[in-house]
């Protein structure tokens, strides 16, 4: 399972989720050039380890388990997944 950040993350991008991840899976982070550009965050579902520190942490309420994702914003499950360039399951 993985987590999914959803569209309360638009505009946002505020970091708490970033700086409690262990294993350094969302993205892009601050430093990184796309950063800007980027309209939210991202957590890639193949390193993601389902620990659950960046949903208690979202300032938001933009992280959800994928199986858990409200209906309105299922789309952000696919959207999660190509922002890596992988397909969604």
């Amino acid at each position: 399972m993985t987590r999914i950040i959803c569209e309360p993350c638009i505009g946002v991008k505020s970091g708490e989720c970033v700086d409690v991840c262990p294993v350094d899976c969302i993205h892009p982070k601050k430093d990184e050039a796309d950063f800007a550009g980027a309209e939210m965050l991202y957590i890639n579902p193949s390193e993601c380890i389902d620990c659950g520190a960046c949903e208690a942490v979202c300032p938001v309420e933009a992280i959800f388990p994928d199986d858990s994702v409200p209906d309105q914003w299922k789309s952000f499950i696919g959207k999660n997944y190509e922002h890596f360039g992988l397909k969604a399951p």
